[in-house]
């Protein structure tokens, strides 16, 4: 069961509460550059993207978020560290959240003056807090427990501004200390959280440590908004965190593939035709749940729940639904087989 937390507004977006766990990203062009920050935000959304983070760096990129603005469908937040006035430029420029950071944002009038011009504008904040940058005073401690200290630090600053349109994030590189720190943050507060482990490097790690990490607590009922950090091409962070929001069973995008790991029985190139069915498959909108097996014996058993499926053999392959087979044809023309019954499966529903 999902933890129920407040809704809060991000520009057209609703975040928490009964709203799906939402997916975010963030744009590595200058955002300065407005016409290759544009494209990238829309090669996001194009992707699943919901909500797109963007660095405001000095007042002159915080300016610019009212141009993107205009080119733009979703949400954007914008990241601020060190300086207060950015966040507020920020806002005045219609920021739709603004990203702030206990450890560097500065005096607690600072934080005041955030809160004010958020609240004038509507605008929710997320305090990020994050291992990088916190304050000396927690250096040395529990990082988990530092990261709640700090971020609920900030949290108290807003209250007593009577500031409560907040998001919090707690993220580390280290998997059982970001989890550990959203568990105990969720179980003191009922603001919306963001699910993230920071720094988790190029994809291959990333996607280890993410699903680690997010999918743990999706499991655990926790999470409003994920992001899966990736050194690269962030439409890859929409596509992963789309992958891990489903098997956690929290979001429905495409078809579910499962595949037998392959032993010694395989007589199929089964790797080539999970990615030519996994192509096919991509773009329809709903669940089904497809398998691409690589013994005829097993393969309709063990994938006995599947809606349709392919079991290779010597030279030939079974087309199964339910379980059953329904065709046998010859490895050459199995593809094809499959597509034809895949898309009267599809009339049929």
């Amino acid at each position: 069961m999902r933890k129920k937390t407040r809704t809060i507004r991000i520009g057209r977006t609703a975040i928490g509460g009964e709203e799906p766990v939402r997916i975010q990203s963030m744009t590595n062009t200058d955002t300065a550059d407005i016409e290759a920050t544009a494209a990238q935000i829309a090669a996001l959304e194009a992707a699943g993207c919901e909500i797109v983070r963007v660095a405001a760096y000095d007042k002159h990129s915080a300016g610019c978020i009212a141009k993107l603005k205009e080119k733009v469908n979703i949400p954007i937040v914008a990241d601020v560290h060190f300086d207060y006035r950015i966040a507020i430029a920020a806002i005045e420029a219609g920021a739709d959240k603004v990203r702030i950071n206990p450890g560097n944002i500065g005096s607690e009038q600072n934080i005041q003056k955030v809160a004010d011009a958020a609240r004038m504008h509507g605008v929710p904040i997320r305090v990020g807090a994050n291992t990088g940058s916190l304050d000396k005073k927690y250096w040395g401690t529990d990082k988990s427990a530092a990261l709640v200290e700090s971020a609920l630090d900030n949290v108290r600053c807003l209250e007593k501004a009577g500031f409560s349109n907040i998001v919090i994030a707690l993220k580390a590189s280290n998997v059982a200390a970001s989890v550990a720190a959203y568990r105990r943050m969720s179980e003191l507060v009922d603001y919306p959280l963001h699910l993230g482990i920071t720094e988790a490097g190029a994809y291959e790690s990333s996607i280890v440590k993410s699903a680690m990490g997010i999918g743990a607590l999706l499991l655990d009922g926790i999470g409003d908004t994920v992001r899966v950090s990736i050194t690269g091409d962030p439409v890859q962070e929409v596509r992963a965190a789309r992958e891990i929001l489903q098997c956690a069973g929290r979001r429905i995008f495409s078809p579910e593939i499962v595949a037998c790991p392959t032993c010694a029985r395989t007589r199929i190139q089964l790797e080539p035709l999970y990615y030519q069915v996994k192509a096919m498959t991509q773009d329809i909108p709903k669940y089904l749940k497809i398998a691409v097996m690589g013994c005829p014996v097993n393969g309709p058993g063990e994938a006995r729940d599947a809606d349709i499926g392919i079991a290779g053999g010597e030279g030939v392959g079974i087309i199964f639904k339910k379980g059953k087979p329904v065709r046998k044809v010859p490895e050459a023309e199995l593809l094809r087989a499959f597509e034809e019954e895949l898309q009267e499966l599809l009339r049929a529903e």
